[in-house]
């Protein structure tokens, strides 16, 4: 897309980088084979997403004894249920007689949760009990048979699984961040949208797209209307990226984005300062949370296959908010809907791109800090191979 002369504007006004440590190289980007070989997709699965908590609701999916909603660690069905004493739990969803899945989708399974197949029956702790017709099936030892455990933790009102039973607790692992979200009371919202899309491309490619903002004023000019673009920030840690986009104070030359400007409001728990920034969260590798003063988003990624990405999202609005505020977040989600078919568009050109021979990534820039720091993480994870 052509830019426009503000487009050209902006970007010359990029303040220069003064500190010498900040204008040394980052490192390289991804090679393209890590985008393109169906081996490596294979590999991803046992090195990268089975040994990280991946997201799987928001409590209020579950605010019952016997609720329960199912996921998928790319291809390895999870099971997460609440059970009768509170707490949440998660298994593999496969019943352990001849491997059928549990359960599908999200509801209630009372107490007991039975396997459709053969009737296999197990407690919402995974204690198996009830075998119809166990008498004819010799060596049956029931208290052998439970379900297979999962890891669950609730951070921030968010629930998240981990299929590997040696990793690091998810809260230590992002240290810091729940400081930074206790203003948006997270475990407080409630859904009132879900979805899933797909992407043609590379799950990697959707990822870095997300966590920079180096074309913005090449492809976003939504954006770059909304936002201050000599104002956006990054912030890299070990775990998680945090991303800070305030809100131009001028009003837009669009319609739609100049109503939001002026309709938008915090929701209950933000501050005056809140009300004009938007801010970003990545948490690696593929779970991002979108701060917006009027709602909140999350976005799950996955692989299905090399070259293409399935994800999920949830929308979530502080029960308090006035009425008022649904005209806000209908036009943020109409907004952020134009963003993402660029995005699209963007996404697939670098899938196509990549695959010509003879290409190898250019430099990044400081722009591009997040896309440096998570090709060092894929590389380490795939270095180290499965668990």
């Amino acid at each position: 897309m052509p830019r426009s002369d503000a487009h050209e504007a902006a970007v010359e006004r990029a303040p220069a980088v003064s500190d010498a440590a900040e204008r040394a190289p980052l490192g390289d980007a991804l090679e393209p084979n890590l985008y393109l070989e169906p081996e490596v997709v294979r590999l991803e699965q046992r090195a990268i997403f089975e040994r990280t908590w991946q997201l799987a609701g928001h409590v209020s999916d579950l605010t019952e004894p016997g609720s329960y909603l199912t996921t998928e660690v790319v291809d390895q069905p999870v099971l997460v249920v609440r059970d009768h004493d509170g707490e949440i739990r998660a298994f593999r969803n496969v019943c352990r007689h001849r491997g059928s899945r549990l359960l599908a989708g999200s509801g209630r399974c009372g107490k007991a949760i039975r396997c459709l197949y053969h009737g296999w029956t197990y407690r919402t702790d995974g204690t198996l009990i009830g075998v119809p017709e166990g008498r004819d099936i010799p060596d049956l030892d029931k208290s052998r048979l439970g379900l297979h455990q999962v890891r669950a933790e609730v951070f921030c009102g968010l629930i998240f699984v981990n299929l590997d039973p040696g990793a690091e607790p998810l809260g230590e692992r992002l240290g810091g961040l729940a400081e930074r979200l206790a203003r948006y009371d997270l475990p407080s919202l409630k859904r009132f949208g879900r979805g899933g899309d797909v992407q043609p491309a590379n799950w990697k490619v959707v990822v870095e797209n997300y966590i920079e903002g180096y074309h913005i004023p090449i492809a976003h000019p939504s954006l770059m209307r909304l936002l201050d673009y000599q104002r956006y920030d990054v912030e890299v840690f070990d775990d998680w990226v945090w991303f800070e986009a305030p809100m131009r104070d001028k009003p837009s030359d669009n319609r739609l984005e100049r109503v939001y400007q002026r309709l938008v409001r915090p929701a209950p728990g933000l501050g005056p300062e809140d009300q004009r920034v938007w801010r970003f969260v990545l948490i690696y590798p593929n779970t991002t949370i979108d701060l917006y003063p009027d709602q909140v988003n999350t976005w799950r990624l996955w692989p299905d296959g090399a070259d293409v990405t399935r994800d999920d999202w949830g929308t979530f609005r502080h029960p308090g908010a006035p009425a008022s505020s649904r005209v806000v977040q209908r036009i943020n989600n109409a907004l952020n809907s134009t963003v993402l078919k660029e995005d699209v568009d963007l996404v697939d050109n670098v899938q196509r791109g990549i695959r010509s021979r003879g290409y190898h990534p250019g430099p990044l820039s400081q722009r591009e800090a997040a896309v440096a720091w998570f090709a060092d993480r894929i590389r380490s994870d795939l270095e180290r191979g499965p668990a």
